[in-house]
This record gives C-alpha cells, structure tokens and sequence, in this order.
C-alpha cells in the first residue's frame, strides 16, 4: 500500500450507497476519489473504481493528493525522501492542468501517468514494481500530457511551487475527514469517508460490483473503522484491465 509514513500505497479512502441501502432510490452515488500517480496500490484501485463505474450508476470525480505532503516531517529512509521529491513534480501538473481546463482533464491524465509509471516498468518475480527501476517523472509527464491532448507547457508546473498552495487544498479536503494514519487511495461517496479498499488485483465485473457493494455497507456502519489482514502479493499490474 502507500502508507502514511511509506508514501506508496496505504490505500484508498471512499464514501459508498447502494440502491438497497440508499433510501432515495433513484439517487447516484457520487464518488470522489483522490489519488497520487506515485501509489501503485492507488493505481490498482482506481483502475477498480472505473470497473465499477461500467456496472453500477455512480458519479466519479477525480480529485489530487500529495504522498510529498503526506510524509513531511515523518522519519524516512533517505530512498524515499528522495522519491518523494520525486513524486510531487507529477501532481503539481495534474493541478496545473485542472486550474486550465477543468476537473475533467484529471481522469485521463492520471490515467495517462499511472499507465507510464505502473504498467510499463519492469518487474520483481512476484509481479510488484521493480524499486530499483525508476524511470524519469520529466519524461513520463512529457509523454502523458501529450497522450491526453494538453499542451505540452504544462511541464514547467513541475518545478514550480506556484501551484502548492491549491495542491495542498485538494490534499486536505480529501485526508482531513480520514483522519490520520492512513494514506492513499482515498475515496468520499456521499459525505463518508475511508482508506481503502486495498487490492493486489483489479476485479472486473460482477467482482467489481460485489467489492463496491460491500464496501458501501461497511462504509454506512457509523462505528465501523478498519477490516484488514496481511498481504502476501505484491502489486499485480498484469490484470488492469487493458480497455
């Protein structure tokens, strides 16, 4: 996962109703997400909230936080306070490309990024990303702005602190409700929010509707806080689904 103290992958935060729990019955959930293309743990899971949206009516709206931000001042390795200087050029221009254009160049941006930084990087024998192998966040960002259409300047927000200020608002608005000790993904469904879930594989389908629905009831227990068991996998990127 990014966890906090980690950085890569405590998991996802997400407010979740289903037709069966939700008294309005012709309401849509609406689903915020928050994410930093860094997470690969974020990656799988982001890739699952858009399996869901094929199989359930749900509003998604994809929002930026800031494994930089998160991790200020905690103790780490000198490996990671390194890919967390790293980590923050990418998302100062997903802030940069929403000031310009809007809320809705996110999705295909990050997903432009997470394809760059997660799919194609090469491997460890369990299937998790390969840490040594880092590949350049310049070259990544130049790549994915121009797979998502957006004009290739974007890439000065990378050395610019112009954009921290808004940066560091969309990252509160997300992990404030949360609370601390938790990382990303984090998810909001109609006003509850939560870390997780965490997966090593992206379910499709009907999986993808089970998990969501599940999720949504143990989202709407008010003293439900945490279910949780240790992983034995790493980050399987081979079952994102390619479409």
């Amino acid at each position: 996962m990014c966890p906090a103290g980690i950085g890569v992958g405590a998991g996802p935060v997400v407010r979740f109703m289903t037709a069966d729990t939700d008294p309005r019955p012709d309401h849509t959930p609406r689903v915020d997400f928050w994410f930093d293309p860094a997470c690969p743990w974020c990656w799988l899971t982001s890739r699952w909230i858009l399996e869901v949206e094929k199989v359930r009516d749900i509003d998604l709206h994809w929002h930026v936080m800031s494994l930089t931000v998160l991790n200020e001042g905690r103790d780490l390795s000198e490996d990671y306070q390194e890919l967390m200087k790293q980590a923050i050029g990418p998302v100062r221009v997903l802030v940069a490309a929403e000031e310009r254009f809007g809320a809705e160049v996110l999705g295909p941006l990050y997903t432009a990024m997470g394809s760059r930084i997660h799919q194609t990087r090469p491997k460890l024998e369990d299937g998790s990303p390969d840490p040594s192998a880092r590949p350049d966040p310049r070259d990544i960002v130049v790549k994915s702005l121009a797979a998502a259409g957006l004009p290739a300047d974007l890439i000065d927000a990378m050395e610019s602190e112009d954009y921290d200020k808004a940066l560091r608002a969309s990252h509160h608005e997300g992990m404030d409700p949360v609370g601390e000790d938790v990382g990303t993904p984090v998810m909001h469904i109609d006003g509850t929010a939560f870390f997780g879930p965490v997966i090593s594989r992206v379910p499709t389908g009907d999986e993808a509707a089970k998990a969501f629905d599940g999720a949504v009831a143990l989202a709407n227990l008010p003293y439900f806080y945490e279910l949780k068991r240790t992983r034995t996998e790493g980050p399987q990127f081979d079952t994102v689904p390619t479409n």
